[in-house]
């Protein structure tokens, strides 16, 4: 079988046994190097996509994707429901309030964000239902005036259902301030944990109640809440309802309310991941250095395929081959380990914590109690094609101090 020059003794200088076991010690901690630098990278990020994946479903579960309001309350929420369920990308479209005041309880306040909903059609748009610890989102009755708090906020207050709490809320008036506090006594009706900050700024209240506090007329709602399939989507979406809408309204999507905290994760990610490409880099040196040395161990058969008629080009394509043939084997070994490992993390780090009787994750200091992994196959190729360019590029340098060797030069002492 015909194969080119260098492609043959590149891959036969690999195979070889060198008398300088150095040399081939060298060759092998490259290679192991650039194997745990490519695995390190493919179950960090396959970890921090499985965070920011659990943060998506809890966080963007609870929150709306986007809302649609106009410069009145509605009259009729279906109206506007229907226009938007027309589009494709659109599974659910309820009504929605939002108000922003403080809860008072025993002399103790906090912040907090009120969402008034339809327990009957929230299911449709959000997770809520699936996180209810204590009592129901059915409790939620109009004119009741229930509410139903986070894990974080009961336990800040040591509250339980049945018991009673104070919402303050601003309200415009003709006051020399501008604005007066309105009070209004809230029964816990339940009590949401989704493991995230939104259990201790988050409250939700039957939306006519919200409205009773808006001074909105019986029927009258401040928008609609719409959940989709790719939230992702949800500015294009949300700004093609509008338009089928007309003038007066508008839109709001989650990029706006909880934009900066994906993108700060983007940006984590992002820089550990470049954090974590020096390992990969480091290896690579050593690369340069084991093609160093065998360039040096070398000489005298790189002045001997001179002689037989070897071009420059030739002799620097033999150690680019050798030196490339490393990184190709080290990034495959990690690449395959890192697969497996990132498939197998989570049931790994239940097995330790069973073994040692120590919980690495608990839910009391962290949202989640177990470690999440999304391995993606765009990341494995960005690594191990990232592995792969500095593993050739390491090779250029070495191969080109070869091509330089002078036969005579070589020969002189031989």
């Amino acid at each position: 079988m015909f194969r080119p020059l260098s492609i043959f003794i590149g891959t036969r200088y690999t195979r070889a046994k060198r008398r300088n076991h150095f040399i081939s010690f060298i060759s092998l901690t490259s290679m192991i190097g650039l194997a745990l630098g490519v695995l390190a990278m493919i179950v960090v990020l396959s970890v921090m996509n499985g965070f920011q994946k659990e943060m998506s479903a809890r966080i963007l579960g609870m929150v709306p994707h986007a809302t649609l309001a106009a410069e009145h309350p509605l009259d009729d929420w279906h109206d506007v429901a229907a226009v938007a369920m027309r589009q494709p990308q659109v599974i659910g479209a309820v009504p929605f309030a939002e108000l922003e005041g403080m809860l008072s309880y025993k002399g103790t306040m906090q912040p907090i964000q009120i969402h008034g909903i339809d327990p009957r059609e929230e299911p449709k748009v959000s997770i809520i239902g699936q996180h209810i610890v204590q009592g129901s989102l059915d409790d939620l009755q109009p004119g009741s005036f229930g509410i139903v708090i986070g894990e974080i906020t009961a336990r800040r207050f040591h509250l339980n259902t049945g018991d009673k709490l104070t919402l303050i809320v601003p309200e415009a008036s003709s006051a020399p301030g501008g604005i007066t506090p309105r009070m209004q006594r809230l029964n816990v009706v339940g009590i949401f944990k989704v493991g995230a900050e939104l259990d201790g700024s988050l409250g939700l209240i039957h939306y006519a109640d919200a409205g009773a506090m808006q001074r909105l007329q019986p029927g009258q709602v401040q928008g609609v809440r719409i959940a989709l399939k790719d939230l992702y989507q949800s500015p294009s979406v949300a700004a093609a309802i509008v338009k089928e809408l007309g003038a007066g309204f508008r839109a709001d999507d989650w990029t706006h309310t909880q934009g900066s905290l994906f993108s700060a994760m983007k940006m984590e990610k992002t820089m550990i991941g470049l954090l974590l490409l020096l390992i990969i880099a480091v290896a690579a040196f050593n690369i340069i250095a084991t093609l160093i040395m065998v360039v040096a161990d070398k000489r005298a058969d790189i002045a001997i395929l001179r002689t037989l008629g070897a071009t420059p080009r030739q002799i620097m394509g033999i150690f680019m081959v050798q030196g490339t043939v490393i990184g190709v084997i080290g990034t495959l070994i990690g690449g395959v380990f890192g697969v497996l490992a990132a498939l197998n993390v989570s049931s790994l780090v239940g097995w330790i914590e069973r073994i040692t009787h120590q919980q690495i994750l608990t839910s009391d200091v962290y949202f989640i109690n177990y470690l999440p992994s999304d391995l993606q196959f765009g990341d494995v190729a960005m690594i191990c094609t990232a592995a792969l360019l500095l593993s050739f590029l390491a090779t250029l340098y070495p191969a080109w101090r070869a091509a330089r060797t002078q036969p005579a030069e070589a020969l002189r002492y031989e």
